[in-house]
């Protein structure tokens, strides 16, 4: 490790690692700082009983030729290294209800999307094609997604105030049709006060394409950290950051729990920016800027599942299931009570090399607010630094784990047989290993009635210092990429960075 780099970046998680290599790139000295043992953030994947599960990327959308995140992460030289399963075209993503026993298959690509659902609502014909102009009008409003540049940022500012069960309220009149099109929202916790841009900047990139990860999505961190070391560019794990130092309102070094210290000319936290205003000093910033930050509502954990499999009992499904009790429940599930828990689930298999037709891996997640394990928040919990929350907690965990079970049973009836082990995360979970304030699955919640309190500016008042990740903006793999790149557009400069990967795709396409 040198003394001083041109960048310090804190927290390697996707939008840690995609700066890092964007700057690196340009020729900057660039040292990435990671806390954990393992690099990736929500990237991270871990192993039990010699199978392998993700913490957070279960598939991905975007990724095919001519797409965005394709485009993306070609540019950043990794996209011919990853390994991909595309899911099933006809029904990667499968919404279902209690006593119905019919599935709603959303189809790759916006035709097929169409004639899916058409074929089983087929008197709603003109609702489900509004709502796909409608997804791709307000993907449109965003330049970036789209791999354009707008002068002024976003094209149409209304997508922050129109709600998406609003929107999808006013395109028809049947209610299953409406809870088969908010049936995913489980991909950003949706609520009656989402944006329908959150809800189209989500679901879109997956209609495009989806792709598994072929045996997890840590590979993403792999190829991004070798890309890194080959632009010269260094990474440190298990070097935690505890304070920044400033002198004349810069910051000019950053100090570890080791002892070391390292000094820079700018730095990038991809801390959530509430946890990085106290680290550095609420004292160098605006008092409304404090306020506002402390004001923004944490969205809502996760309780997950993860299931090992006896061999051969269980089919492999190239899909994923939304699960929900009745037609309410996709915009109901985030006020679950103790008695009604839960009242939808997502489930994903994981996918490995030569996939045969039965899984090794199964996992389910679901809604949990952190009140539930407000009792042991106290605790801290990580594989470098190991500590028992105790008796009460297993418990805990345990009688949910078999609640859950039960719901479960319902689609896929008999599936207690055909498991080998079970392992559980918590809102703990995620706040020890990911660092999310509260265990927040998708960073802060965005809402239709105050819709800019929540979007954050890479920029901040320090002149040197920077956000990313998945609170600024939009969370998941692409809406942390295109973060990242708003956040090194603030170093390089806009134009120079858009028009290069913009330059970047053209030269790859015309060859």
């Amino acid at each position: 490790m040198k003394d001083s780099y041109d960048v310090v970046i804190v927290g390697s998680g996707l939008g840690g690692l995609v700066s890092a290599n964007l700057l690196a790139q340009e020729g900057l000295s660039v040292c990435l700082l990671e806390k954990n043992q393992q690099f990736g953030g929500n990237l991270q994947t871990f192993s039990r009983d010699k199978v392998i599960f993700d913490t957070g990327v279960h598939y991905i959308g975007g990724l095919s030729e001519g797409q965005n995140l394709h485009s993306f992460f070609n540019y950043l030289g990794i996209m011919n290294e990853l390994k991909l399963q595309a899911l099933d075209k006809d029904g990667f993503d499968i919404v279902t209800f209690d006593d119905d026993p019919r599935e709603y298959a959303y189809a790759q690509g916006y035709e097929a999307f169409a004639s899916k659902l058409i074929a089983q609502f087929p008197e709603d014909s003109q609702a489900i094609e509004a709502y796909i102009e409608t997804m791709k009008s307000v993907c449109d409003s965003f330049p970036l997604y789209n791999l354009k540049y707008g002068e002024g940022g976003y094209l149409n500012s209304d997508v922050f105030r129109l709600g998406v069960k609003d929107l999808i309220d006013s395109l028809t009149e049947n209610k299953k049709l409406r809870a088969v099109l908010a049936g995913t929202n489980i991909l950003y916790a949706g609520d009656n006060e989402t944006p329908i841009y959150v809800h189209a900047l989500s679901v879109n990139s997956y209609i495009q394409s989806s792709y598994r990860c072929i045996n997890g999505g840590s590979q993403l961190t792999k190829v991004l950290l070798k890309r890194l070391k080959e632009n010269g560019g260094e990474a440190y794990k298990r070097h935690e950051v505890d304070t920044f130092s400033l002198t004349d309102n810069k910051i000019i070094s950053v100090g570890l729990k080791n002892g070391k210290t390292v000094k820079g000319n700018m730095f990038i936290s991809n801390i959530e920016p509430k946890l990085t205003l106290e680290m550095v000093g609420e004292k160098y910033f605006r008092k409304s800027f404090i306020n506002r930050i402390k004001s923004i509502s944490n969205g809502i954990g996760a309780f997950s599942i993860y299931i090992v499999l006896k061999p051969d009992s269980f089919p492999y499904y190239n899909k994923n299931f939304y699960h929900w009790k009745d037609e309410d429940s996709p915009w109901a599930a985030l006020d679950y009570t103790e008695e009604n828990w839960p009242l939808g689930y997502m489930a994903s298999m994981g996918v490995k090399k030569e996939q045969g037709p039965f899984g090794e891996s199964l996992i389910a997640m679901t809604y949990m607010r952190f009140e539930e394990v407000e009792t042991w928040a106290g605790t801290f919990n990580t594989a470098a630094d190991k500590n028992e929350r105790g008796q009460t907690y297993e418990e805990f965990k345990h009688a949910k784990t078999e609640r859950f079970l039960d719901v479960l049973e319902q689609k896929f009836p008999d599936l207690r047989d055909c498991i080998k082990a079970v392992y559980t995360s918590t809102p703990l979970s995620y706040r020890d290993y990911i660092g999310s304030h509260r265990g927040s699955m998708y960073g802060y919640v965005k809402g239709i009635e105050n819709p800019m309190r929540a979007i954050i500016s890479p920029k901040t008042k320090i002149p040197n210092l920077f956000f990313t990740g998945q609170s600024l903006n939009m969370h998941g793999v692409l809406g942390v990429t295109i973060g990242a790149i708003n956040t090194c557009s603030e170093i390089l400069g806009r134009d120079y960075l858009v028009n290069k990967i913009l330059n970047y795709e053209n030269t790859v396409i015309n060859s």
